[in-house]
């Protein structure tokens, strides 16, 4: 599996409740700043966010932007459905490596009209 498939089947993991890979990938220093409200958190807190949102959450496809051994980017589109109506975001996740471990972590999400029109795929598919 690539480091892009490892990632993602990680939080979808995560998003049923089992970490078990998320603590596999992660380095124990690893640390990422959530610039919406500029607060550094580790990876017990990026936990805690995924599981406040995992009955609403669903990841859909994702693409690789670049990756090699110390760097991932990619770009995931997610579907959140709180309080009754979808609502959808697209990511760029940037991902650095240390000793073959998550280190650092940066995303930017965008709020989109549903990314699923139109194309090959449904979000039935990411259930």
């Amino acid at each position: 599996m690539t480091k892009a498939e490892v990632f993602d089947k990680a939080w979808k993991l995560g998003l049923k409740g089992d970490f078990s890979l998320v603590d596999e990938i992660y380095h124990f220093k690893y640390q990422a700043v959530h610039k919406s409200i500029d607060v550094e958190v580790d990876i017990e807190a990026d936990k805690i966010v995924i599981s406040t949102y995992s009955e609403f959450l669903i990841f859909g496809p994702f693409r690789v932007i670049f990756e090699n051994q110390e760097f991932l980017c990619l770009e995931r589109h997610m579907r959140l459905m709180e309080g009754g109506e979808p609502s959808y975001n697209t990511g760029i996740t940037a991902i650095t490596y240390k000793d073959g471990k998550i280190i650092t972590q940066e995303s930017v999400l965008e709020n989109v009209s549903n990314p699923s029109e139109g194309q090959d795929w449904n979000w039935e598919d990411y259930e």
